[in-house]
């Protein structure tokens, strides 16, 4: 893999091009960011991609925010380590965001990966198509990662029922036990399927399952025409991504703004 010409047409892709994430929600670019704003309060708010130089960041940083906080709407900017200009951590730290957990963005071609779920015996995958599917992935979920997935379950409920060919989620089942489960959202107009979740039950850690659902998933994609699957991997899962064969192209941190809990100046 060429990780310069990938991630270069990942930044095209994926965030300068970008498309909405999901029903009700609009991308604009304006102040030379693109940012996507969503109709319902859960939905994901905030700047995708930003082409400034250091005479015009702090001025695009202070729009967005007036835009945002003028919504009542806590917004993300991803920054990604390779963004310009150098500093922007520091002028968004400046302006009033918030840092949090630093991601590594990988990729790999999906004819390189094993596309065979090898699960443990007695558990099964399961598609997730409708409420009671959701209703699993969001219980095994809240014992991996912890509660707080009702704005997750909403966003998926609403994503299957407006645009299921752009979703794949799947939970695997030991009996009628949710112990393992994951995502994958396919936008129809670029090369890169993306990964989401992966969350596994504690008492079913170790066992291979994060890495059958990988499988799975790719194997679904390379079906689907997708050439790359990319995930925003934490420390815990980018040495499994890595043994599969993804590689690692940047870093990626999102910088929460929240209107109130600080002052812009």
């Amino acid at each position: 893999m060429n990780h310069a010409a990938v991630l270069a047409r990942y930044d095209r892709r994926m965030r300068q091009d970008a498309r909405p994430d999901g029903p009700g929600a609009r991308i604009e670019r304006v102040d030379g960011v693109v940012r996507q704003t969503a109709e319902a309060a859960d939905g994901w708010h905030g700047v995708l991609w930003a082409d400034l130089t250091p005479a015009t960041a702090d001025a695009a940083i202070a729009a967005q925010i007036r835009y945002f906080t003028g919504l009542g709407r806590a917004f993300e900017w991803k920054l990604h380590a390779h963004d310009r200009p150098a500093g922007l951590a520091d002028r968004l730290v400046a302006a009033g965001f918030v840092p949090e957990e630093e991601e590594t963005l990988m990729v790999a071609e999906t004819g390189d990966l094993p596309t065979e779920a090898d699960l443990p015996s007695g558990v099964r995958l399961e598609p997730v198509t409708d409420a009671a599917g959701v209703d699993l992935m969001t219980a095994v979920h809240a014992r991996a990662f912890g509660p707080g997935r009702a704005r997750f379950r909403g966003q998926l409920l609403d994503r299957l029922a407006a645009a299921p060919e752009t979703v794949v989620a799947v939970v695997a089942m030991a009996g009628d036990t949710p112990v393992s489960a994951a995502r994958m959202e396919l936008s129809p107009h670029a090369p890169f399927a993306t990964l989401w979740g992966g969350g596994t039950d504690p008492d079913w850690r170790g066992r291979g399952l994060y890495r059958a659902l990988i499988a799975h998933r790719a194997r679904i994609a390379a079906a689907r025409g997708y050439p790359y699957l990319q995930v925003d991997a934490s420390d815990q899962s980018r040495p499994i991504l890595q043994r599969l064969g993804f590689a690692e192209l940047t870093t990626t941190t999102p910088y929460v703004f929240t209107p109130g809990a600080a002052a812009v100046g």
